[in-house]
């Protein structure tokens, strides 16, 4: 099994989002409009799909980390998470 490891690099969590069919979103009801999500099609009820600019100056501006895994024993994976850098 492989490892989760930790970026900030746009290029690098939108190439592994566009891997895997994710599309920039946030949770549409949020108090703060800043909880940010990858929606891969599975219907996630209270999801927008924003811009990848939008998506981008949310990350940056609540200095988050892309927490991901690129592959499990059984394949591609899409575990993900966004965390405070540290």
């Amino acid at each position: 099994m492989s490892s989760a490891q930790t970026t900030f690099d746009h290029d690098i969590i939108r190439r592994w989002a566009d891997q895997r069919g994710g599309k920039p979103s946030r949770v549409r009801d949020a108090a703060d409009g800043g909880i940010l999500r990858l929606d891969f099609g599975e219907a996630e009820p209270g999801l927008e799909e924003i811009s990848w600019e939008e998506f981008f100056e949310i990350f940056d501006k609540a200095k988050l980390a892309f927490l991901y895994q690129d592959k499990t024993d059984e394949g591609i994976s899409r575990f993900n998470k966004f965390v405070d850098r540290f």
